[in-house]
């Protein structure tokens, strides 16, 4: 797909390809759900707007973009589309300068329009069950990036004044913004942003989204020693001892693929984005898991990939605070 398709171009060409991707088999009523051609009518005419529908049913008028994160917005929807598709394509992902040069439109603007892309691209954990499986490898690791702007609750008051956590004589990740992330060899990887890593914190979230018949393989923090246990295997590696890959029997005992993803993760938001708050870096997260999920050794295409994050954008919103609320969504 290139960046001079007429879906990029022409907002007409944009809305029926979008209601190409949302409805295959004909207009959809986001309000009552009938999916009756009978009973739904196309509102042609100079009188209205170009995609408009009238449900029979419900006796609501609608098009493409409502229930969307596209709803209710006044750029042109030929522009969404290309966020979208560029949002989708890069591999580190795209600045909101960047968004705002290319689009046409105001800085503002395009930062909003690519947090609302960011919030379809955030995937139904609950749905999709967790990773791994009998068999299978789980690979779990975390890593800290960033000046933390929550300041940081220690389960216990340390002995020493000024006392601070650290990992080989360097300074540790004690301020740091903390992330950990789980991902199946050869399949998707899950990321989270957590206020604290500790035992109970990092269990939590391996049990949720890692199945418990996987082989875990994690360094030796002692974050994974117990968790580790209740899975059907648990390997690590001793990075401290300068150990990176140990071969046993058949496979080959590293975490270097979470580490792979962390390394992405970081080149983006260190090169593309390089600043972000701590209350979005959820958002982020997902972008970088979304791509790395459909990337191109899995043989999807940024044509499909982009077509796959469109299929994603319906039932979320994403909307400015009301005047008087601090910040924005």
């Amino acid at each position: 797909m290139k960046l001079d398709s007429p879906i990029f171009t022409d907002k007409d060409a944009a809305r029926e390809h979008l209601e190409a991707q949302r409805w295959p088999n004909g207009p959809i009523c986001p309000h009552c759900g009938n999916a009756d051609s009978t009973r739904i009518t196309s509102m042609k005419g100079k009188a209205h707007r170009p995609g408009l529908y009238n449900c029979m049913e419900c006796r609501e008028q609608f098009t493409v973009t409502v229930g969307t994160v596209f709803e209710r917005s006044k750029i042109p929807l030929n522009k969404w589309l290309l966020a979208t598709f560029l949002l989708a394509s890069s591999k580190k992902g795209m600045s909101a300068h960047q968004l705002h040069r290319m689009l046409g439109v105001t800085y503002k603007t395009a930062w909003f329009m690519a947090h609302r892309i960011r919030e379809a691209m955030k995937e139904d954990v609950k749905s999709s069950g967790p990773i791994g499986g009998e068999g299978k490898t789980v690979e779990a690791d975390e890593t800290y990036i960033g000046k933390r702007e929550t300041p940081r609750v220690y389960a216990r008051p340390r002995a020493r004044k000024n006392w601070k956590p650290t990992k080989s004589g360097k300074s540790g990740g004690a301020q740091k913004r903390i992330v950990v992330g789980l991902v199946e060899r050869g399949g998707k990887v899950r990321t989270f942003h957590l206020q604290n890593a500790t035992k109970e914190t990092v269990r939590d979230v391996l049990v949720r989204n890692a199945d418990r018949q996987s082989i875990l393989y994690t360094d030796e923090s002692r974050l994974y020693t117990i968790t580790g246990g209740e899975y059907s295997a648990h390997r690590t590696v001793k990075h401290s001892g300068k150990e990176y890959a140990r071969r046993e029997g058949d496979v080959v005992v590293h975490t270097n693929t979470i580490e792979n993803v962390f390394s992405v993760f970081k080149r983006g938001m260190i090169g593309v984005y390089q600043h972000c708050g701590e209350a979005h870096l959820h958002r982020y997260l997902a972008e970088f898991d979304f791509r790395y999920n459909r990337r191109a050794a899995l043989k999807i295409t940024d044509a499909e990939r982009a077509d796959q994050l469109l299929a994603m954008i319906e039932g979320k919103r994403l909307t400015y605070r009301r005047i008087g609320e601090a910040g924005h969504a």
